[in-house]
Parts: structure tokens; C-alpha cells; sequence
């Protein structure tokens, strides 16, 4: 089945494959955010992607949405380049800043994940109001529809953000370490999104710090400036593998407790309107444990830490 991007459910044109690199480089100037590597993303699955910082995590996802052109290499999007594929794809930013006292409300903000699809004349129909009520519905936000951004805690932002994505008609969902710092309860609403979008035939691709997400998506990328390795969780988070694309000694006794360097250098965000720090909210440098993934107090055994250890 082949569907529309504004489908409720999407089906892509490729049964098997979503994106493919070969010999992709990607870089910001002179400096090379990727190096050469070769990768398949699954359709219809959960895609984690995790490394360090500066590892080349969101640079990967800036490609996919087509913001960052390959140096080198090839890089297809639902069979097409990415440039011609970014009304099928969906992105969701990390973090926004909201300036104080900007008049929007979450009705408004998540309405705005429609205007791919209205273009620039066409007004919002039932269809587009059905989507909105929908998606807001799915991230359980709908009962702050009237609320200003400004009044939100960072969890709640983070819903209204997502929603927006979802309302957006999408084959492809990126979300940019969509968990890292949440309170329990928007971290848990999102990973439900996360992983039901598959069951409505979407793809999802995601950055992140934590072993757990990553071992519960059903295709892992494991980078360290490339791509070290790609494939089942099982296969790519060995420790063989997060040693080399953690470094020898960041490692310490067991292959799910290990130090994320924080000395490595952020990644540029090329995206407009966005700052380049990107801090976590609530500075710890952790995701809450989430349902069906572990139990609080499991994440200091479980999450890549950032540690000045």
C-alpha cells in the first residue's frame, strides 16, 4: 500500500528501506561532521541513533530533512533526495526557544504543524481540524489547548512541539533526543508516540543518550563522527562496538555503564531561528526511566551520563 504523506496511516513507496547512504560525507565548512560511511534506515520501524556529542547525531538527521547537502556520497530519502522528500518528512527540534510573551497559544502552535501541507493560500479544512484535535489528543495536551507557550513547563513544551510533528502529514518522523530531560510523565507520552507510529506504517528516527531508548527502537546507527555501526540493537551495542565509538577506557565494568565524554565539540545547528547550545533543561544530562524500559532509579546503571568523572 502506498499512501500520501497526509494519510493517517503512511505507507512508503520502498517496502524495506526508508533512507540509504553511500560513502555519505557530511560536513560545516571545512570540518567534517561525517566521515565516509554506508547505511540503510528500515521503513516502518523505530531508527536510534546514538553516539557521544559530537558524534555527528543530529547532523545525520539535519541530512535526512534535507539541511545539511552531502560533500560526498549519496543520500536517499524515500527513493528521492532529500531536498524533494521534505513534505513527507516530518522533524521535530530538540529544543525551541519560546521569547517571552509571544502570543501563541498550543491550539495555535500545534496547528501550525499543517501549513506544509495548505501551502501558502489554501485556509484549514475539517481535515487539517481533525488532524490537529488528533494529534494533540495522542500527546494528551489537549486540555492546555488555550494556554500560551510562555506558561508551559519544558515537559509540556515538548509535547506541544511533538504533537505539531505529528500533525504534520508525514511518512518519516525525526525527533532530535525527543526525551533528554523530561519529567516522567511527557517522557512516557512520547515514547508511546515514538513507538506506535510504526503500527500506522510511519518510520521514526531519533537521536539519543540512552542505552534503553536505543536498545527498545527496533534498527540502532551507533556513531562516533561515523558510522561505527548499523543494525539490530542486539548486534550494534556490544562492547566491542561502544568501545570504539566511545573510546577505549570510557567503558567500566559492564557494557551498559559508561561515561559520555562531555569534551567533545557540539555540532553546529544549521537551523534558523534555533540557538547552537543546546543545554538540557533540567542539566542533568539524563532521561527519566520510562515504562516498559526500565523503573526509576534503573537510568544511573542504564543512561549515558554526561560526568566531569
Amino acid at each position: 500500500m502506498t499512501g500520501s504523506a497526509d494519510d493517517p496511516s503512511c505507507r512508503t513507496d520502498d517496502g524495506s528501506v526508508v533512507a540509504r547512504a553511500h560513502n555519505l560525507v557530511l560536513r560545516y565548512g571545512e570540518h567534517t561532521a561525517l566521515a565516509a560511511s554506508s547505511f540503510e534506515i528500515p521503513a516502518r520501524a523505530v531508527t536510534a541513533v546514538i553516539g557521544p556529542n559530537g558524534s555527528g547525531k543530529s547532523t545525520v538527521l539535519n541530512a535526512l530533512a534535507g539541511l545539511v547537502d552531502p560533500a560526498s556520497g549519496s543520500l536517499e530519502v524515500l527513493g528521492v533526495s532529500p531536498h524533494e522528500a521534505r513534505g513527507r518528512v516530518s522533524y521535530v527540534l530538540q529544543s525551541v526557544t519560546v521569547p517571552l510573551g509571544t502570543p501563541l497559544t498550543v491550539a495555535e502552535t500545534v496547528g501550525m504543524g499543517r501549513y506544509p501541507s495548505l501551502g501558502l493560500w489554501r485556509r484549514r479544512g475539517d481535515k487539517d481540524r481533525a488532524r490537529v484535535q488528533t494529534a494533540m489528543e495522542r500527546l494528551q495536551i489537549t486540555g492546555l489547548a488555550r494556554r500560551h507557550l510562555t506558561e508551559l513547563s519544558g515537559g509540556q513544551r515538548q509535547r506541544v512541539y511533538v504533537a505539531q510533528g505529528v500533525a504534520q502529514g508525514h511518512e518519516v518522523l525525526l525527533l532530535d533526543e525527543p526525551l533528554t530531560g523530561l519529567d516522567l510523565v511527557s517522557a512516557r507520552t512520547i515514547d508511546d508516540i515514538i513507538h506506535s507510529e510504526r503500527h500506522r506504517g510511519c518510520s521514526v528516527v531519533l537521536t539519543t543518550h540512552d542505552l534503553d531508548e536505543a536498545r527498545a527502537a527496533d534498527h540502532v546507527l551507533l556513531m562516533n563522527g561515523r558510522v561505527v555501526a548499523s543494525g539490530a540493537p542486539s548486534d550494534v551495542l556490544t562492547l566491542h562496538n561502544l568501545e570504539a565509538a566511545y573510546g577505549l577506557g570510557a567503558l567500566h565494568g559492564s557494557a551498559t555503564t559508561f561515561v559520555d565524554d562531555p569534551a567533545h565539540a557540539r555540532e553546529p545547528d544549521l537551523r534558523p531561528g534555533y540557538p547552537q547550545d543546546r543545554e538540557l533543561e533540567d542539566g542533568s544530562g539524563k532521561s527519566p526511566a520510562r515504562e516498559g524500559h526500565g523503573e526509576p532509579g534503573d537510568d544511573a546503571a542504564h543512561d549515558v551520563e554526561h560526568s566531569d568523572r
